[in-house]
């Protein structure tokens, strides 16, 4: 850069500033340079062929010199700090009620970093926004060409460092408020405030005021709304130099911002030589923070090379429109609550009192007929030309007193009236003193910060002061009540016209219904669908969006849809209108609602982190939702695959409880299984037994995966076993397993006894050892945990943990028992709680259910076993007693299986085969029949 010289039009300000710092100072120095530096920023943007229009986002003074400029200039070429991929949809804004976001939205990332996705990027634009006039009268004047020249979307990501997800110059959504945005990244054209803490708290201490929004109303807004172009201009640029000058050093922001001053400049040229447009018509409508660019690309005469543009990577972004609001802007760019909401009622009364026309959009919803086309402009007259030698304005507008704006009395008692009013309804005990108190005090606060007239902020602190209580006796607090009054928190709404395609089809196929869904009320459907079958496609319908959409945009009141049942009568709260962005984002991913649902439930089975419990609920949700049986039978194969590749068992409750509700499911709606199901059962089973014993020995596995893969195993046995799988695989695992943790070796003690190798009464013997063991007792409820646990695979074993927690509660004494029971009751709680209600229904049926009864009752373990009746051994028995001793093992089994002890005795006395065939005369005719058909009968 050259040395500053005194020549131009703001060499005399220039020279006071020097000579000031060095009075006050004592010798030029650095100050000197920066506010030198500055009056040269000026000096270089107003000078420049192509005429620069600084603005600021939000701005009614911004907006109110933008009207002004543009029908005195009638520029036939704009172009706009925005992105430039964004151009396409600016023609939407007419189907739309502002304010509205435009959008660019991707969710499948290439050359990004897979955690950033869904990658979304929104500007919001409302109708006091200069941005939004310039948008207009382009759009709405024949012959004039809008060109957006900031990066694009995708050089916002391309920009940004790889270690966060959001660029320094740009704003995250967060917050309630900022829902309408989501967590997109916001770029607004005129991003003008302090990056230097130190100075943004200096400005809001010596100003007097809390907030930024606050400080920049007082000192910029109102000052320069009335202002001619030439003072906006330069103290725009003025402030823009200010802020770029007094800047941390070596920001990483301050080099993205250059970038994209070169990027603008470069897209600029290119079009100038591309067509030819004299630059004496153009507009540059930027940031006054860009307005005071000192990149050497700068201006049209630089002789700095071209600014080399990268190329967009591969990902694939999708464009629309989105609802917004007034508290969604506050929030998404850091400003005051309520100050976009006041910037609006400001532009409103500055238009009616200067008599403008804004440029609308013809046919914007929102708005009245009167004035939506801005009036022919009128030619030019006394403006000077901006190749043409620029006058001072700025030494008068610094060195003049501000212009004192006199109360207006009348609109701040009608401000008092209305918020006590609004109190009142809203809970609070306000009365006529209390608006009395609120004018005065908005006075007084407005003397203290040095203002003849008090602000909306002024009055919203006296508001604060005087009504406000300790408790807020509704939902609104007084603050609240003040954004209400003073224009309240609009929210745009997107047009039918400007809808993706998904959207309008959902909005058509809903209109049997007879509800206005476009409205932000919460709309009530009901539907019986016995009475009026044409209401099942909207039924489908309302179940597909309810997977798709957020939870509260489509909430089902009364019905259900699960495997193999539908409700014949359903009622749906629906709140499409409000929650318009989900609707359109969704309509991003696809053309239908079922594309998309299909496209979502193959992507969560193909994604990396896809498992085979997340692949049978896609194929539940495919059953369920879609009834594509194409689509099933490749989600269940997709299943079987994750299965087997599944290296540990977390997902072993999970993939036991879909597996069985979705067999149950085949069993009963088809004549036989699909193979992805057979298949999926003897994977399962050959897969579960070879992790079983290094899972039942890690100390990371919990008791509930174990159980769970147990009662996989020995609940798809028989399935199994018909499908080609041996059980020696079942045998062989449960022998190699050798856990530690008692909860898992009372599991292994079930699985045992479940494959016959342990005996109940060897099972009983085992916990009865435990319960006399005192260094054993306080290790027994993770025993008992394990025996619940494998209710899971041996549900029969119900009774004896009945028995079992009985016993315990019986022999243990007080001391031992009153600090075990806590550890018991979270045992079972945390670790099987959908198992509690099989031993509640067996202790039920176990205990007496009179009081009375209770003190003659026997336990049914303790109670000596019922005689058998006794039978005569006829010579009928013979036939059977030689089968039998033929096969004594068979024999033996029955017996141990019945609870009846001893072997065979000589033939002299009743052997247990005998006493067992006396017994049960009905299983002895069964079995002769079935093993000697032609033998004659027993009896």
């Amino acid at each position: 850069m050259t040395a500053p010289t005194v020549a131009g039009p703001f060499g005399a300000l220039r020279g006071q500033l020097t000579d000031a710092v060095a009075e006050f100072a004592g010798s030029p120095d650095a100050l000197a340079g920066i506010l030198a530096g500055i009056v040269d920023d000026v000096d270089r943007a107003l000078g420049e062929r192509l005429e620069i229009f600084p603005v600021c986002h939000h701005s009614p003074a911004s907006g109110l010199a933008m009207v002004r400029r543009l029908r005195a200039k009638q520029p036939r070429v704009i172009y706009l700090e925005l992105c430039e991929d964004l151009q396409p949809l600016l023609g939407e804004l007419r189907n739309c009620r502002l304010p509205v976001a435009v959008q660019a939205f991707a969710s499948e990332l290439a050359d990004f970093p897979a955690d950033w996705g869904p990658l979304s990027v929104v500007a919001p634009v409302t109708e006091a926004s200069a941005e939004y006039q310039a948008i207009a009268y382009a759009l709405e004047t024949p012959g004039v060409e809008l060109v957006l020249v900031d990066r694009s979307t995708d050089h916002v990501f391309q920009w940004t460092p790889r270690d966060k997800p959001a660029a320094d110059g740009e704003t995250s959504s967060a917050g309630e408020e900022a829902a309408l945005h989501g967590d997109a990244v916001g770029v607004e054209i005129g991003d003008l405030r302090p990056r230097f803490a130190e100075l943004e708290a200096y400005l809001l201490h010596h100003g007097k005021v809390r907030h930024w929004s606050e400080w920049w109303d007082q000192y910029v807004e109102r000052p320069l709304a009335d202002a001619d172009h030439d003072t906006y201009r330069q103290v725009m640029v003025l402030i823009g130099s200010l802020f770029r000058r007094l800047r941390p050093s070596g920001s990483d922001r301050l080099d993205r911002d250059e970038d994209r001053e070169r990027y603008m400049w470069t897209r600029m040229r290119q079009h100038l030589a591309a067509s030819g447009v004299d630059p004496a018509d153009c507009l540059y409508v930027c940031g006054a923070f860009h307005a005071a660019s000192r990149v050497e690309q700068f201006g049209l005469d630089s002789d700095a090379p071209a600014f080399e543009i990268t190329p967009r990577t591969a990902t694939s972004w999708r464009y629309g429109l989105i609802p917004s609001s007034h508290s969604a802007i506050e929030a998404q760019f850091g400003l005051a609550p309520g100050s976009v909401s006041i910037a609006a009622a400001t532009w409103t009364k500055a238009v009616s009192r200067n008599g403008l026309t804004p440029f609308r959009l013809d046919g914007q919803r929102g708005t009245s007929a009167r004035g939506r086309r801005g009036r022919s402009a009128a030619p030019p007259t006394a403006v000077p030309s901006p190749t043409g030698p620029v006058a001072d304005r700025l030494t008068d507008f610094l060195a003049g007193p501000p212009v004192l704006d006199g109360l207006d009395e009348a609109e701040l008692r009608g401000w008092c009236v209305d918020i006590v009013r609004l109190a009142r309804r809203n809970g609070y005990l306000a009365s006529t003193a209390d608006a009395i108190a609120v004018f005065e005090t908005s006075v007084l606060l407005a003397a203290l910060r040095n203002r003849a007239r008090p602000t909306p902020y002024d009055f919203a602190d006296a508001a604060v002061t005087c009504i406000e209580k300790d408790v807020v006796p509704g939902r609104r607090d007084v603050p609240r009540l003040c954004e209400i009054l003073l224009g309240g928190d609009r929210v745009g709404q997107v047009g039918y016209d400007a809808l993706p395609p998904l959207a309008r089809d959902v909005l058509d196929r809903l209109q049997p219904l007879g509800l206005d869904l476009e409205k932000r009320t919460i709309q009530r459907a009901l539907l019986d669908l016995r009475a009026q079958p044409e209401l099942t496609g909207c039924s489908d319908l309302l179940w597909m969006l309810r997977h798709l959409l957020p939870p509260s945009t489509v909430r089902p009141i009364m019905g259900e849809r699960r495997l193999g049942h539908r409700s014949i009568q359903e009622s749906w709260d629906l709140a499409l209108g409000r929650d318009q962005r989900a609707l359109i984002e969704l309509g991003y991913e696809g053309v239908t609602v079922e594309q998309v649902l299909e496209q979502r439930l193959r992507r969560a089975v193909r994604g990396p982190d896809a498992t085979a419990a997340g692949a049978l609920a896609a194929v539940e949700d495919a059953i369920r939702l879609l009834n594509s049986p194409r689509l099933v039978d490749e989600l269940g194969e997709r299943a079987v695959v994750l299965l087997a590749a599944e290296r540990t068992v977390d997902d072993a409750p999970e993939v036991l409880r879909r597996i069985r509700r979705l067999l149950a499911h085949q069993r009963a709606t088809e004549p036989a299984l699909p193979s992805w199901c057979e298949a999926f059962v003897t994977t399962g089973y050959a897969h579960y037994c070879t992790l079983l014993p290094t899972a039942i020995a890690a100390e990371e596995t919990e008791v509930r995966q174990v159980g769970a893969m147990l009662g996989f195993l020995f609940s798809m046995e028989g399935l199994a076993l018909s499908l080609g799988c041996d059980r020696s695989q079942l045998e062989l695992a449960v022998a190699q397993s050798h856990p530690t943790a008692p909860a898992k070796v009372a599991l292994l003690w079930a699985a045992r006894h479940q494959l016959g190798l342990l005996p109940l009464a060897d099972l009983r013997a085992r916990c009865a050892e435990l319960l006399a063991n005192p260094l054993v007792v306080p290790a027994f409820p993770h025993y008992l945990s394990g025996f619940v646990h494998a209710l899971e695979p041996a549900p029969g074993l119900a009774p004896f943990v009945v028995e079992t927690m009985s016993t315990a509660f019986a022999r243990l004494p007080d001391p031992v028992l009153l600090p075990w029971l806590p550890t018991l009751i979270t045992t079972l709680r945390d670790q099987g709680p959908e198992l509690v209600p099989l031993l509640i229904r067996e202790a039920g049926r176990t205990f007496p259910g009179a009081l009375p009864e209770l003190d003659s009752w026997v336990p049914p373990w303790v109670a000596p076993p019922p005689a058998a009746p006794a039978a005569p051994v006829t010579d009928a028995l013979r036939p059977a007693g030689a089968l039998l001793a033929t096969h004594p093992e068979a024999t033996d089994a029955v017996a141990a299986l019945l609870g009846f002890s001893g072997g065979w005795r000589p033939v002299a006395g009743p052997s247990a085969g005998s006493a067992l065939l006396a017994g049960h005369p009905d299983t002895l005719d069964a079995v002769v029949a079935l093993l000697a058909p032609t033998s004659v009968d027993v009896h």
